[in-house]
């Protein structure tokens, strides 16, 4: 699942550099080997905080901005990402991103590294380095966020693979599209699922941002 994301994400062309920054924890160990076969950098870090994880895979390189995604979206769009680094240029933003009008599973967004250095030194809460730009979106005051909206909403598709039932339909999705065309687009995708609505019902009702509501709910009450 991981190498047709990357696969996806390598046909961007705003990107400078791909990292894939996981754990060190025994079990991620096939992740830097398949990583390494296939070319593609990986930075390993702390497994819960997630912050210093990305923000140390960056620090090296210093860049501008870093663009972020999570491992759980084989469905990733690279004509998407393109927009969102176009849009997060197009103004003075610190933190821009596709909006929860895609459809959940085609996440990502462009953190200025600056932006992304302040929320490392100042954020406390668990879920804050648990979930890496979440410190930024809570300071609306502090930082320009830019949302990118599609055109229609989408929120109520979820693509991302996060249960059984989310991986049977990117599953069914890559087999009725992938042999055909590997790089196939986010239209073909939403054409299939018109012709075909029940895929849809396969992992219907699960909740968006179920993970983030569980990291919020844990943390400590405010004093």
């Amino acid at each position: 699942m991981l190498l047709r994301q990357l696969d996806r994400v390598r046909r961007a062309r705003s990107l400078d550099a791909l990292i894939v920054a996981t754990s060190t924890e025994a079990g991620d160990d096939a992740i830097e080997q398949l990583c390494a076969a296939e070319d593609v950098r990986t930075f390993r870090g702390s497994l819960d905080d997630v912050l210093d994880r990305f923000y140390q895979a960056a620090l090296p390189h210093r860049p501008r901005a870093v663009l972020r995604m999570t491992g759980d979206c084989p469905l990733a769009d690279p004509a998407l990402i393109d927009r969102v680094v176009d849009f997060f240029h197009s103004d003075r933003f610190d933190i821009a991103g596709a909006a929860p009008t895609f459809p959940d599973g085609l996440d990502v967004e462009v953190v200025r590294f600056d932006a992304l250095e302040v929320a490392w030194r100042e954020a406390t809460l668990p879920s804050d380095r648990e979930h890496v730009t979440q410190f930024i979106h809570r300071h609306p005051e502090r930082f320009r966020i830019g949302p990118l909206h599609n055109d229609t909403d989408l929120s109520h598709m979820r693509w991302t693979v996060d249960e059984p039932r989310d991986f049977e339909l990117v599953s069914r999705i890559y087999e009725a599209l992938y042999p055909r065309n590997p790089a196939f687009t986010t239209k073909d995708i939403l054409d299939l699922l018109s012709a075909e609505p029940e895929l849809l019902n396969l992992n219907r009702g699960i909740r968006r941002n179920e993970g983030l509501d569980r990291s919020l709910a844990a943390d400590p009450p405010a004093r």
